[in-house]
């Protein structure tokens, strides 16, 4: 917006007696009350799904310790394949984002529509993961025990993927306009199913049959649908129809939809590649032991209940630089992920005090009467581990902020490339070296920091370039005929 200039003349002769108050001076664009105003929600959002992971992780361990490690690998094969299609059908957002920016609402709902087909396609095509699933966990080698109930976990959360695709695109159009309350309300009423049933079905209240992991597991499933239901119902309001097109924009754009791939893609494969890393590296420490693979699960496990609300941040600062963008002001886009950055940072810093100083309060909350000798093991390695995720968690802040950032202006293929290039000679190589050898767990949970370090520097050096400024993933507006 362009800052329009008073005549001087005219403020002179002005007579002062009559002068209107003073306004309250507005939000900065770029600060921290217009980012905090787009993220508070975003950040329930997530704090949302942290909970939801926080409450899994608890009744399984209290149900059986054994479920509690058997669920981590079956989400890791999980999200290996489906955060490569959930990041992709949910760039919708940055689409969004930059044509709210350039002010052509028009083309917001046809952007959306090609998000969902891809959503639909991809989600049918993600239930063929429910057969293959005991071929998937038998490539790990662990227990019969632990390989049949991760088994039953996936061949459950295979169903979960279409409602959550859809979800997740059609959040894009709410997110990627600033309408992030329509988000939270979205996120929170599937949490609200999937935890209320979660604790009838693992453990049989009410009549149902004792289910363990498998109650988990459908859940998830009805919890996430519950959200695609609702989300879908918003999106199609009249309100939107008129303004958006959110209804006469449902036909298939090649072009549109090409686009969607070109830069939602990339994205998704870096979360492809990140998630691909940490399951490989997980399953290379099971091969440590199950005290080992337990330790992994409840440390990923808490690291992830502290990380999760600061992806809401992330989103924001994404939209943030889309809108920016959008509106040819790369100069705001750069400010508001630098605002970001700090937010994320402090953040952080608290997060990395506590895994320091209170690691005995946070593994005590997952003990349970039953096998308390495996789970003493367990406890008794997860202090060390946690020093290494209060290291990352410094160096993940940078990571997370410029990489949103970067994914905002449409920089999607530098961060696959460079997550690519840095995880397995930093990580995965060295922890299988440190397993061959039959060494520590910690020096594989060292390797793994190492690796999120060198990740940051790329990221930042990236940003500070600036290359990305001149990126644009909206098609430029077609000249009015005379």
């Amino acid at each position: 917006m362009q800052r329009m200039e008073a005549d001087p003349t005219a403020l002179a002769e002005a007579p002062a007696v009559n002068e209107p108050p003073i306004a309250p001076e507005p939000r900065r664009p770029g600060g921290s009350r217009e980012l905090l105003a787009l993220a508070a929600p975003l950040v329930l959002s997530q704090s949302f799904m942290t909970v939801q992971v926080f409450v899994d992780t608890i009744l399984l361990a209290k149900h059986n310790q054994i479920e509690m490690a058997a669920s981590f690998p079956a989400i890791m094969w999980y999200w290996l394949f489906f955060g490569l299609l959930q990041i992709t059908a949910g760039y919708t957002s940055t689409f969004v984002a930059q044509y709210t920016g350039a002010k052509r609402p028009q083309r917001v709902g046809p952007a959306v529509w090609q998000g969902i087909y891809f959503a639909i396609f991809s989600g049918l095509l993600f239930m063929s993961m429910a057969p293959a699933a005991p071929y998937l966990i038998s490539l790990a080698g662990h227990t019969d025990e632990l390989q049949l109930m991760e088994t039953t976990y996936l061949q459950c959360l295979a169903f979960a993927a279409l409602p959550m695709l859809v979800m997740g695109a059609i959040n894009g159009f709410f997110s990627g306009r600033g309408q992030t309350w329509t988000v939270l309300a979205i996120e929170a009423f599937g949490t609200a199913v999937n935890v209320g049933l979660a604790l009838l079905w693992i453990f049989g209240e009410w009549g149902f049959p004792e289910m363990g992991i498998a109650g988990a597991g459908w859940a998830t499933v009805a919890g996430s649908s519950a959200s695609a239901l609702l989300a879908l119902g918003l999106f199609l309001r009249k309100r939107y129809r008129e303004e958006f097109a959110t209804a006469t924009g449902w036909r298939f754009e090649r072009e549109l939809f090409g686009r969607l791939m070109r830069y939602g893609g990339p994205a998704g494969t870096q979360v492809f590649l990140d998630v691909l890393v940490f399951h490989v590296f997980t399953q290379l420490v099971g091969r440590l032991g199950e005290a080992a693979l337990g330790a992994t699960t409840l440390t990923v496990r808490l690291n992830m209940i502290a990380f999760l609300p600061m992806m809401g941040m992330g989103q924001a600062i994404c939209i943030l630089v889309g809108q920016r963008l959008g509106g040819n002001r790369p100069d705001l886009a750069e400010r508001s992920a630098y605002t970001g950055l700090k937010w994320v940072f402090g953040y952080m810093c608290v997060v990395a005090l506590v895994y320091l100083t209170l690691p005995g309060l946070l593994v005590s909350v997952f003990e349970s009467e039953r096998d308390q000798e495996k789970f003493a093991a367990i406890a008794a390695i997860v202090p060390g581990l946690l020093v290494c995720v209060a290291a990352f968690s410094l160096a993940d802040s940078f990571t997370m902020s410029f990489a949103f950032a970067l994914r905002g202006a449409g920089d999607t293929r530098f961060v696959t490339a460079v997550t690519f290039c840095l995880a397995w000679p930093l990580m995965v190589i060295p922890t299988y070296l440190v397993v061959q050898a039959g060494g520590s767990v910690y020096w594989a949970w060292w390797f793994a920091t190492a690796h999120i370090f060198a990740m940051a520097i790329c990221f930042f050096l990236r940003f500070r370039a600036g290359k990305w400024k001149a990126m644009r993933v909206i098609e430029p507006e077609a000249e009015p005929s005379a």
